[in-house]
This record gives structure tokens, sequence and C-alpha cells, in this order.
């Protein structure tokens, strides 16, 4: 495997990371690259902040991009998010660097005018879902994203520290992801509100980071449990280190948002060997087996996520049998392997234009 920095005359493909924040794009970038480096040379390109398992083109070494790599009449410039495309464009059309431009949309929604055309300038485009595929106006071809199965696994250490101490014995529902309305957090402690009051085993644990625009929607959260005399029970852990430990940790996933672009949460905790039930956002509706591996409510419908979510704070057998299936459902669709070798072909073919004497 190719880590560290990179020289450009040895990068056949550049995977853009443009921004500076965790986000899923970026988590999805730390996972693939160092398993796409066995099979391919390819590095990021953007700010020092990815693990050194990553493969890096430092920004020194852009200028080389105007050279050809060994054996390639083009580079492929693998861009995840806007920006990306429209440095690959600049970088192609304006400064005339042979690449080959593809870009990877998660986007649930009709793009903007200005997307639209970053997009239909690309030479192709990869959807993560059919969803996704369905809101774009050219051709994409269909990869979902999988997970690193050995980092999120049943098997492994629990998280530890005093708040992991003070809930032994407990059974947790956990939901993790920024705290925002966005998310659904809202929608999350609604149920929690509603249902713990007649579960007295459970505790609900939400983890993930509060940025300072959210801190007052964070605060009436917390008022309501408050109100609700359950701030004993529905624990805000903030950001973690380690999520996967957390999610071994969970006998139930809960995933609100209202909106999402695809959403890795759910394939991580299914699996942890942990069902999850899950707004209609994102690619859950694809991810989640509807009654086997857990459910899918309408996005924003409280009510309903309430009601989805009883039946397995009720049924430990009902629990255990969806869980189990949960954690066969990832380990055979949704393997970080597979994703690479879907991509994979993707380049393929982007690499055969130029064999085939195929024009931008």
């Amino acid at each position: 495997m190719r880590a560290g920095r990179m020289r450009a005359r040895d990068v056949e493909i550049v995977a853009p990371n443009l921004k500076r924040r965790l986000s899923g794009v970026t988590s999805t970038i730390v996972q693939l690259l160092p398993l796409q480096a066995h099979r391919h040379a390819i590095a990021s390109f953007g700010p020092d902040v990815l693990p050194p398992s990553v493969p890096r083109l430092p920004y020194r070494a852009l200028a080389g991009l105007w050279r050809r790599p060994a054996g390639r009449a083009r580079r492929i410039w693998h861009a995840r998010r806007n920006t990306e495309m429209l440095l690959g464009l600049v970088l192609r059309d304006l400064l005339r660097m042979p690449l080959r431009l593809l870009f990877t949309s998660a986007a649930q929604r009709r793009h903007t005018a200005w997307t639209r055309f970053l997009i239909g300038r690309m030479d192709a485009v990869v959807a993560t879902s059919g969803r996704s595929a369905a809101f774009l106006e050219r051709p994409a071809t269909v990869v979902m994203h999988g997970i690193d199965l050995t980092a999120f696994t049943p098997d492994g250490p629990p998280p530890a520290g005093p708040v992991v101490e003070a809930l032994a014995g407990r059974r947790i529902v956990g939901c993790s992801g920024r705290i925002r309305h966005q998310k659904g957090t809202d929608l999350f402690v609604e149920a929690m509100i509603a249902l713990l009051p007649r579960h007295v085993g459970w505790t609900a644990v939400v983890t993930g980071r509060t940025t300072a625009e959210h801190a007052a929607f964070e605060a009436a959260l917390k008022a309501r449990i408050a109100d609700a005399g359950l701030s004993d029970r529905i624990v805000f852990v903030g950001e973690v280190d380690d999520i996967a430990a957390w999610f071994r940790r969970f006998d139930l996933y809960v995933a609100p948002p209202r909106n999402e672009g695809f959403g890795l949460t759910p394939l991580e905790a299914m699996a942890s060997g942990v069902p999850v039930v899950a707004s209609d956002a994102g690619a859950f509706r694809e991810l989640i087996r509807e009654g086997v591996t857990g459910a899918v409510v309408a996005a924003g419908d409280a009510k309903a996520l309430t009601a989805a979510i009883e039946p397995y704070l009720a049924d430990d057998a009902l629990r255990r049998t969806a869980g189990a299936a949960a954690l066969a459902h990832v380990r055979e669709r949704f393997p970080l392997r597979r994703e690479a070798d879907e991509l994979a072909a993707v380049y393929a073919r982007l690499f055969a234009m130029d064999d085939a004497g195929g024009a931008t």
C-alpha cells in the first residue's frame, strides 16, 4: 500500500479533499483510499488533515499534473464536492492539464443551476444510491458506499470512561451525528421522552458535536428533557474518539435526520450487530431491509419514529433476531471492498476512453 506523500508522476488518480472539518465525505476518503491504494496509484489532495494512512499529494506537487502519469494518457480527478469539481475544471480546461473528471453525487434533492453546470462538464458521474441518481440530469453509475468491516464489528473493545460506567447494566438506544435540526436530534429526543417512562431498563445516548450556531438548539433540547424528569436517562456525551466502540455498546440505533446525503451510520450500526430504525432520508431505505434488519419511517414524523422504535425496546427476541440479520446483511452487501471494486470499474472505463481515442 502506498501511504504518505507521493510524487505527481507516480499518481494516476487524485481524490481531492478540500474541506478541513470531518464530514461524511472525508470519512469515505479516509476509509476508502488506503484500500484503493493496493490497486491504484491514488492520492488525496488538499489540507493536511487526513491520517497518515491516506496517501497524499502535497500542494507543491500540483504543477506536476501537467505531465502525464506513467503508462496513462491522463489522470483521473475524482471530485466529491462542488469546490473540487470547480478546481478540476480549472486544471483541465484553463490550465490544460491532462485530466479526466469524475464526480460522486450523494445529494437527495434537485441540484442548483451551478451544480448542474459543474456536473455537466464531468467526464463521468457516480451516484451513491438509486435515489441520488434520480436527481441527476445525466446518466450515472450507482456505487453505494461500503464500510470497513474490520473497524465496525460486534467484536472489539466497548467504550470506556465514567459515562460508560454509569450506564452499566442498562440497555442503550443510540443516536449519533451533529446536534442540529437537520439531523433530527429533536425527533429522537421527542421519541425518547414518550418511550423511556414505559421502558425502565433503557437509556438513550446521543453522540456528536454541537457547533456554536446550534448551541441554543441543544440547550432547548436539554431543557425539554429536564422538564420531563429524564436528564439521567437521555444523555448527551458529545463528540467521541471511537464511535465504533459506542456502536458495539448500543442495543438499538436510531437515525432520524430530516435530510441526508448518503448516511453511513445505519451501516456502521448494522455491522456492529445492531438493528436500526431510521427516517426515509439519504440512502436509508436502500440500506435497511424493512422488518428484517430494522424499520424506515417518513422523515420528520416523530410519532411514526416513536411507534417504530417501541417494538425493539419491548421485545428482546425481536431485537436479537434483527441484529443478527443486520450483521449478515451488511457483511454480504456493503463491505468496503465491494465499493472499491465498483469504483475500479468506473476508473477503467475512463482510462479506456483515451485508449479508444475518446475526447473530453
